[in-house]
């Protein structure tokens, strides 16, 4: 009996309280606000993403993006060596290639 009691009570308080946030954080009041703190916090991390990286290629070490780079350079390179090997299987197995 208690908990049902209690149940109806938090139902009737979540209800109003999810209404009441709900229209207070649709406002321009709080979202203009969350929208400068979020740029300038996004401006501040990419300063230190910057300084970090110079800080890296400045001790000869790769860098995030270097290695993003190299990673790329390397899956088409393995695309193409699968490519290749797709049709050197092609012709091998057309025996036309001479390569058994």
């Amino acid at each position: 009996m208690i908990w049902e009691s209690y149940k109806k009570y938090f139902n009737s308080w979540e209800a109003q309280t999810a209404t009441l946030l709900e229209r207070w954080l649709k406002s321009p009041l709080v979202l203009e606000p969350a929208a400068a703190s979020l740029t300038a916090l996004m401006k501040v991390k990419r300063a230190v993403d910057d300084r970090k990286a110079r800080a890296w290629g400045s001790l000869g070490l790769a860098t995030k993006r270097d290695q993003e780079r190299t990673l790329h350079a390397l899956n088409q390179i393995q695309g193409r060596l699968s490519d290749l090997e797709d049709r050197l299987s092609d012709l091998s197995a057309r025996g036309e290639g001479g390569i058994s």
